[in-house]
């Protein structure tokens, strides 16, 4: 091997050591820890609803700088969506300070803390779904143990 080479080599060893590689703590692909839900356009009942328990031991602040609350690493709940000309709406009823963050088909992180009703609870509407899977997360504000909420998912009203 060449002296150039060698430097050149060592060189690109120390820059790929310098730059920290960034892995994702979401794994898509795991087994969802409440299901799959799958829906078309137009399901009854609306909404359709998952009982859970929010929260985890992942910041999920680490995926984006607006997704806050503490979640597993599985998905909570994964849906499986043909979307039509309604409205696609996500969001957690609880007791508890919960957040959403969705994994959309599209690959886009959403997230939402109190957007939805009640105050501490979360919501998401998508104006013009794509059809896709969906990765949902429901997270607990701050770091509190899992307290039971309800995740709903419809396309007439955020519950």
């Amino acid at each position: 091997m060449s002296r150039f080479r060698s430097i050149a080599l060592a060189a690109s060893v120390l820059v790929a050591a310098a730059v920290p590689a960034t892995a994702p703590a979401q794994d898509f692909n795991a087994r969802p820890n409440y299901g799959t839900v799958e829906l078309r356009t137009g399901f009854t009942p609306d909404p359709r609803v998952v009982s859970l328990q929010s929260g985890g031991d992942l910041d999920a602040s680490r995926i984006a700088s607006n997704c806050s609350g503490f979640i597993t690493s599985a998905p909570d709940v994964r849906l499986v969506y043909q979307a039509g000309s309604l409205p696609l709406i996500i969001s957690v009823d609880s007791s508890a300070d919960t957040t959403l963050i969705v994994n959309g088909p599209d690959g886009r992180w959403y997230c939402d803390d109190d957007g939805g009703v009640n105050g501490l609870n979360p919501a998401i509407r998508f104006n013009n779904p794509a059809s896709g899977r969906y990765e949902i997360w429901v997270g607990t504000y701050g770091r509190a143990t899992l307290q039971n909420a309800r995740l709903n998912i419809s396309e007439v009203s955020s519950r």
